[in-house]
This record gives C-alpha cells, sequence and structure tokens, in this order.
C-alpha cells in the first residue's frame, strides 16, 4: 500500500514554482497586450473625433461662403473679415446673404422720423417675427441697414422698432427684407484645455458648433489676384482660404 502512494508522487516546488513564473508571464504578456490595443483604439477614436470636427467646420464655413453676397444690396457687405495682427491669434469672419424663403416688404410711407414705425400696408407680414432682425433698403440712394422688429402689427401693415432707431427717416418705396448673418470665430478663452469653434447668428448667444478647434485663419484672394489677410470690399474677393487647426480630446496616450 505505501507503496503505491509513493509512486502517485505530485509535483515538485521547482516545477511548481516554473509553471507559476510562466503563468506570470503569460498574464503580463496578455495585459501588455490588451493596453496597448486599447490605447491605440483610443488613439484612433480621438484621431477620428479630431477629423470629423475639423472637416464639419471647414465645410460648414465654406458652404457658407459660397452663400456669401447672395440677394444683397449695392454698399451692403457680404463678407466681414476679422484679422489678428498676432498671427498665433484666431480670426473670425462674418457672412451674409438673402434668407430663403424669401420674406420681403415694401414702405407704403415715408417715415416722419427715423425712430417711427415702418408703415408696409398692402405687404403681407405674416413672415416676420418678433425680435426677428431685418434690412431695410433705400433704391434712391443705395443705402440700407440691419434693424431688429419689436412687434410685428399684421393687421395695421406695421413693423415696429422700438429698441433700435434708424439712422435716418426712409421714404415710401424703401424695401425690407430678411437676411441670414452669421460669424465663426474660436472660442479659447472659456476652457483653454478645449477650444470651440463658435457660431453666431446676429447678436444671439454664440453656440458651439465644433468641439477642440484651436486656429482658425483666413486668406482672401481679390479679383487683382492679390491674396490679403483682412478685406475692406467684399465685391472684391473671387475666393476665401480657409485654414482651421483641429485638436484632439485628449493628450495621445501613445506619444
Amino acid at each position: 500500500m505505501l507503496s503505491r502512494i509513493r509512486k502517485n508522487a505530485g509535483v515538485t516546488l521547482i516545477e511548481l514554482l516554473i509553471a507559476s513564473i510562466i503563468g506570470v508571464i503569460s498574464t503580463a504578456a496578455a495585459v501588455e497586450l490588451y493596453v496597448s490595443q486599447h490605447k491605440n483604439w483610443l488613439m484612433q477614436e480621438n484621431l477620428s473625433d479630431q477629423q470629423q470636427n475639423g472637416r464639419a467646420g471647414v465645410d460648414e464655413i465654406a458652404a457658407k461662403c459660397r452663400m456669401a453676397g447672395y440677394g444683397t444690396f449695392p454698399g451692403m457687405e457680404a463678407i466681414i473679415s476679422s484679422e489678428n495682427v498676432d498671427p498665433s491669434v484666431p480670426d473670425s469672419i462674418t457672412l451674409v446673404y438673402l434668407h430663403e424663403p424669401q420674406c420681403s416688404s415694401t414702405v407704403s410711407s415715408a417715415m416722419p422720423q427715423p425712430s417711427a414705425e415702418i408703415k408696409c400696408v398692402g405687404s403681407d407680414l405674416s413672415c416676420y417675427e418678433d425680435g426677428q432682425w431685418a434690412y431695410i433698403y433705400d433704391p434712391s440712394d443705395e443705402s440700407g441697414e440691419f434693424f431688429v422688429i419689436t412687434e410685428v402689427q399684421e393687421a395695421a401693415g406695421h413693423l415696429q422698432h422700438n429698441t433700435m432707431p434708424l439712422s435716418k427717416a426712409y421714404p415710401a418705396g424703401s424695401m425690407i427684407f430678411t437676411f441670414d448673418l452669421y460669424r465663426y470665430f474660436v472660442d479659447n478663452w472659456s476652457d483653454t484645455l478645449h477650444p470651440r469653434l463658435m457660431k453666431q447668428e446676429f447678436d444671439r448667444t454664440p453656440e458651439i458648433y465644433a468641439d477642440n478647434i484651436s486656429d482658425i485663419q483666413f486668406k482672401y484672394v481679390m479679383a487683382d489676384g492679390s491674396v490679403l489677410d483682412t478685406i475692406y470690399m467684399s465685391r472684391y474677393v473671387r475666393q476665401v482660404n480657409i485654414d482651421l487647426v483641429a485638436r484632439t480630446k485628449k493628450k495621445d496616450l501613445m506619444a
């Protein structure tokens, strides 16, 4: 009986240690592979977000640049540039074009003074809204300006602008249209670690359009072939070059 027990001897301590070491090495290799693959996945995710944000920002501004100037009047700037002297500071751009579907009316009676209500008797005012920006244009001297409609009196055919007197009393025959006006800029001060591309409509609160956009610069190709950093007369602009810099949300873990 004792002889049979001796023949069924178990593993030695050395064999157990060797097996434990092999197990530890295998486990460490598996963990290292997982960590490496996870870091690579996070890097690819960050890169994908970076490319998506950058592409979205460029596509948005490029689309608005193509629309800039549509339906505008003489003397009305379709592109307003804001170039900073310091090249490390992002630029901004404002783009203007006629709103679709169109909303327009004609001034039926001359305004007695710049703060007077605008009478558009006979025009359909149903497309206007309280608090909406509009543009009044005098074709007799090719001048106009933006203003805020504070109240639409559709039945009477009047538009009120109590918070914003006009620069002059517009005559009968002047026209009122609605335009789209958007300003794009980089907000790198609210959260210095995560700058954002902002989109602002008129004077409304800016909205985040794309995250992690650290810089944007514009170059304007003019009709004479010159390339400028800033412009004063948008009618001579033939091309807008957009240089947008996007960054990853998190630090590159593979670095």
